[in-house]
This record gives structure tokens, sequence and C-alpha cells, in this order.
């Protein structure tokens, strides 16, 4: 039997899709780091190993003005994958790619006069029941709607809703919660000893939290902007 031989190299290519946290430009780089510094401090390697986007979209003025973003981001550790809401003119080989089509976004990004999108119709929420302790240094995303864990959150794990964020147990790690519907979401836990509550950019970290709400079961939500907490 004669063997059959290649004629050329085999290139294979799939199509796949990851989750990113995305970075919003929304004031002035004094401010906007000066803000971010503080959470850094509070939560030293938050974004060690995280695909981040930065998301200028209204903010950017200049391509010199991208890449000083793109620098005092690398400066405090965070490197970025892409770009969203910036002229493809501001962009060169030497930054991150420009990105399109993200699901959370409703931009058209372009040269000329933009077309507004029409509204989509909501998707289905897909919530994520996990049925087991979080261990230390795990991470438990899902952006598509609520986290419920029959469990505790052990110190140094984390959980980052779209909505809301159900805890039957001790929450001793960080919740994340609203990072899709807002502050519409809430926080629910049998005994809070969180290290970091966040809901809709609003956050408290374990020095902040009232000592009478330490193993207490807690609600959290947002009102005027700010955390509120109260005991179940």
């Amino acid at each position: 039997m004669n063997a059959v031989g290649r004629s050329g190299p085999s290139i294979r290519f799939r199509g796949r899709s990851f989750v990113a946290m995305t970075l919003v430009a929304d004031a002035s780089p004094q401010q906007w780091f000066a803000d971010f510094d503080v959470w850094m401090q509070r939560s030293p390697g938050f974004f060690t190993g995280r695909t981040v986007v930065l998301d200028m979209a209204g903010t950017a003025a200049s391509k010199l003005e991208v890449q000083c973003w793109i620098g005092e981001l690398a400066q405090r550790g965070v490197r970025l994958v892409g770009l969203e809401g910036v002229r493809p003119s501001m962009v060169d080989a030497s930054m991150p790619p420009l990105l399109r089509g993200g699901r959370d976004t409703t931009l058209a990004i372009a040269d000329a006069t933009p077309v507004p999108a029409e509204p989509s119709r909501p998707a289905e929420p897909a919530n994520m029941l996990i049925e087991q302790r979080v261990r230390s240094g795990q991470s438990i995303i899902c952006l598509e709607g609520d986290v419920t864990i029959v469990g505790s959150v052990a110190s140094g794990a984390e959980v980052i809703a779209g909505g809301s964020i159900h805890v039957y147990g001790a929450l001793c790690g960080r919740a994340i919660a609203g990072a899709t519907i807002g502050s519409k979401a809430q926080i629910f836990c049998s005994r809070m000893e969180a290290e970091l509550i966040a809901i809709d950019g609003a956050y408290m970290t374990a020095e902040d939290l009232d000592q009478s709400l330490r193993s207490q079961a807690v609600r959290v939500w947002i009102n005027n902007d700010a955390l509120r907490f109260g005991a179940l």
C-alpha cells in the first residue's frame, strides 16, 4: 500500500469565547487612577492573571492619551488584551488590539457618525449553583446571572456575578455582584466574614465593615450609590 503524503502543513482554526473584565475610563486620569490605586491597595493581586479590556468610549481624545492610559495601567501590573471605544487611527501595532462586538456594549466605533444600535431583547438569565465549598484561590465567575453557593467561601476565594450572590454559609473571601445588572444586584450570606464586598463598583473591605455585622447573617444592597447592610 502506498502512503499518501501531505501536500503542505495543516493549520487548524477554532473560534472561542473568553470572559474579560472591562475597566471603564469614565473620569479624568488623575481622579480615575487615584481611585484605582486605593482599590489596588485594598485588593492586591486582584488583576493578576486576569483578562482585562480598557473601554475609553467618550474619553479618548488622542492616540497619546490612549498610550498614557495603557502605560499607567502597565506600571500597576495590569496587562490589557484589548481596547474598546477608540478610533482605529488611535491604535498602532505596539498597542493592544481594538475590539468590537462585546456582549455588554452598545458602541458603534467608527470614524464616521455612528448609527444607533437597535435595543436587543435581554437574554434569559443563566444562574449558577455551586453545591460545595469554594476553596482559597478559586474564582467563581458567572456574568450571565446569579450565583448561589450551598457552602462557604474561603478566605482568598472570590465570587463574581452578573446578578446577585447568595452564600448559604460563611462568606470569608471576596464577593463582587452586579457586574451585568448593576445596582439591582444584592449579596446575601449566612455568616459575614468577607474580605471585600462590592456591588456595581461600590465596595467595602474588611477593615471598613461594621464589626456588629461580623459572623451575622447579612443582606447587602445599593442605595444612593453606597453599600447598605442589614441583618437577615
